[in-house]
């Protein structure tokens, strides 16, 4: 009797929901500013020498958008308006993984199969730890064991591992705290700390956005103009005509398409 093909390639009824958490290597007040332009209502709150900011809603996928995508968006709009970097990392059914993002340069990052088995390029782990200041041996070594087959690790056993090696840049998660949990027990861990904010998705770039299904053109141009206020703001602070260039390019970029879309709006 042939086997049945639908029970070989369906998905456990159990699978596990997508999950994410964004760790900032800032204090939680450094982190509030730039919050709004995830889109996204956030609970923050300090973990170690950085900061922690969890999805409050569900679902925050929305359109069929991975992860990874979703992720690396948000890494990217948070680390390109500051002077620190932002580890972001996910998990789904069918994997987990993480990516680092700081300044302009680009994100880089790495995923493993739910089962654990590595799915990316091992130089990754590298430039985590040159970027965030790890020690090239004996952290790099740790973060090479993530890159290497281990029957006993799981996706989720993966990014434990990271985080276990982040705590040596700083990095102390609230207790009860883990990356591969259900969003509502990360949610719930999160929300009962004492300095706990809720942040982004009210004002700013989605506050302005989302009322009137604003194009997503127009929603660009507007996170253009978000992110170059702040980056030309530390430029001067730090008397540095090139990062002040960029946020004036960013500001005037974005104010240029939005002028566009008032005169020519798109159907």
């Amino acid at each position: 009797m042939p086997p049945d093909e639908s029970k070989a390639f369906s998905r456990p009824a159990s699978a596990p929901a997508p999950g994410a958490l964004l760790l900032c290597r800032a204090a939680p007040d450094a982190v509030v500013p730039h919050a709004p332009l995830l889109r996204e209502r956030m609970l923050l709150t300090r973990a170690g020498e950085w900061s922690v900011l969890v999805p409050e809603g569900s679902p925050w996928l929305r359109g069929g958008e991975p992860a990874d995508r979703v992720l690396t968006g948000w890494a990217a709009a948070l680390a390109v308006g500051s002077a620190w970097p932002v580890l972001a990392l996910w998990w789904d059914a069918d994997r987990a993984g993480c990516v680092l993002a700081s300044g302009f340069r680009r994100p880089v990052g790495y995923a493993w199969l739910a089962d654990g088995t590595p799915a990316g390029q091992s130089e990754a782990m590298h430039t985590f730890a040159a970027r965030l200041g790890l020690d090239p041996v004996l952290d790099g070594q740790l973060l090479d064991g993530l890159t290497v087959r281990d029957p006993a690790a799981d996706a989720r056993a993966r990014l434990r591992g990271l985080i276990a090696v982040l705590t040596h840049a700083g990095v102390e998660l609230p207790e009860g705290f883990a990356p591969g949990e259900p969003g509502d027990r990360l949610r719930e861990v999160a929300g009962a700390g004492g300095d706990v904010r809720h942040v982004g998705g009210v004002g700013g770039v989605r506050g302005v956005a989302v009322a009137g299904g604003m194009p997503r053109a127009h929603r660009l141009a507007l996170a253009e103009v978000a992110v170059g206020v702040p980056v030309a703001a530390w430029g001067v602070r730090r008397r540095s005509a090139g990062w002040a260039a960029v946020g004036m390019a960013l500001m005037a970029h974005g104010g240029l398409e939005l002028s566009y879309e008032t005169v020519f709006p798109r159907d």
